[in-house]
Order: structure tokens, then sequence, then C-alpha cells
């Protein structure tokens, strides 16, 4: 037992055991988790195989290069994520803060040219003006794309008075909703295989169940850094052998 930090309460603390019992502890527990990644998996699964709803109305939106539709955020990808941040008149900070919960969700995102090597884009929008989001984003340090919703974009796709991620995907010149992430789910948000993992093509690698006739490439073999990304490049001949390796390393009978 230990007494909490800033208080005379006494923590209820787990039992201090010797090594041996500690690993048999985490591989009891490492059993469950692995459970969970599959059923995790499982969900994504199904997620792809939702049905999808036609966008037909028109929308507008503010860009740092003027008006932009909501086709132009796809910035000629098959995919679009679209978060809703409350930054904008009468939301706790402005004009100097958004939304702290919105912030939180900023601040977790990663480089977004990993998704865009997947054929997805990420995009912010808010209310707030053109001039104040570039502020906000050179201050906090995001280099998220961010527009300004300037319709009844946020009301249509259930985000007007909460925060929430839409996906959507493009065919030619046809938009479809896939899904909704709000609440509690945003949680998972920020991390490149999460923000995947809630689009209609997934990851787009051999071990996923999608269905038939969906894109996908080695795992591994697309992964770069963030500033090498090539549109259409092969994979480089020296990371295709270590990723190799690392796979069959990691497919062995007892690895983690």
């Amino acid at each position: 037992m230990m007494t909490s930090a800033g208080t005379n309460a006494t923590m209820q603390t787990p039992p201090v055991v010797s090594p041996q019992d500690w690993e048999a502890a985490r591989q009891q527990l490492l059993v469950k988790e692995k459970a969970h990644t599959r059923a995790r998996d499982a969900l994504a699964a199904e997620r792809r195989r939702m049905p999808w709803m036609e966008v037909d109305k028109t929308y507008a939106f503010e860009a740092p290069s003027g008006k932009a539709s909501l086709l132009d955020l796809f910035q000629g990808r098959k995919q679009l994520i679209l978060y809703r941040a409350f930054f904008e008149p009468g939301v706790f900070g402005w004009p100097d803060h958004a939304c702290r919960g919105c912030s939180m969700v900023a601040d977790q995102v990663a480089h977004v040219s990993h998704l865009n090597a997947r054929d997805t884009t990420l995009v912010f929008a808010s209310r707030a003006p053109q001039a104040d989001i570039a502020r906000l984003k050179t201050r906090m340090g995001w280099n998220i794309p961010w527009v300004t919703i300037t319709d009844s974009f946020d009301a249509d796709f259930g985000v007007g008075e909460w925060h929430g991620t839409n996906v959507f995907y493009r065919d030619g010149t046809r938009i479809f909703r896939t899904y909704l992430i709000k609440s509690r789910g945003d949680e998972q948000m920020g991390g490149t295989w999460n923000y995947l993992d809630i689009t209609p093509l997934g990851r787009q690698e051999p071990w996923e169940d999608s269905p038939a006739g969906y894109p996908k490439s080695p795992t591994y073999k697309w992964w770069n850094w963030n500033d090498s990304y090539e549109v259409g490049a092969a994979p480089d001949k020296k990371w295709v052998e270590v990723s190799d390796a690392g796979e069959i390393a990691l497919r062995t009978p007892g690895a983690q």
C-alpha cells in the first residue's frame, strides 16, 4: 500500500512479486490482450461492410486557398476523414484556443503523410474564420489541413453540437458517407492505424478481412519515412529484406 501523492489517502496497490511471477501474470493478461486485438480487427472488418450513404447535397468550405467543396477536400484521394473541431465564438477558450478536448485530439494526430500513402486525406473543420485557424495552428504547432464550415454540413452530419469524425469515400465525383465515430469513440483517434481502421478500405493489407476486389499491398512494404513517400514508387529493396526478416520473426511460434 502507498499514500497517494498530495493526499492522505492510502492506495490499495497490487502485490509485489518475483520476476518469474510477474512474467507469468503478464503472459496471462497477454492472452486477453491478443483476443482483444483480434476482436478489434473483426470489428474493423465488419465496419468495411457497412452500407454507404450517397451525399447528394453540395457543401461549401473556406480553405487557405479559398472556396472549397466537399469533393475538393479529398485532394484527389479516394478517402476523406473529416473531424469536426470546436473552435469558434462561444467555445470555451475562444479566441486564443480551441475546445480543450478537440485540442487534445489535434495534439495526438500522427503525420498525415502515412494516411496520404493509403489514398486517404485527413481534414479538421471548424466555424472559425481561416485567419483565426491559421493563427491557432501556428501557436499550437499543428500542421493538419483545417477548413472553415460555412453552411449546414456540421448539423447534417451529426456534429453540429458535439465533436465527431465522419468518413467519406469518393468514386469519381460521387461522394458516399461510410462511417461516423463520436463521443468516446474519438478517444482512440490520432494514430495512423486507428484512422485507417474506420475507413471503408481499411489498412489495405493482405491479412485483412475485406470484401473482394479491395486494394491491398504487402504489410510493412508501403511504410516509409514521412518525407520520403513517392506516388507509385516501388518499395525500397533493402527495406523489403528488413521487413521480410521482421515478419518471419513475428510469425515464429512463441513470438509476441
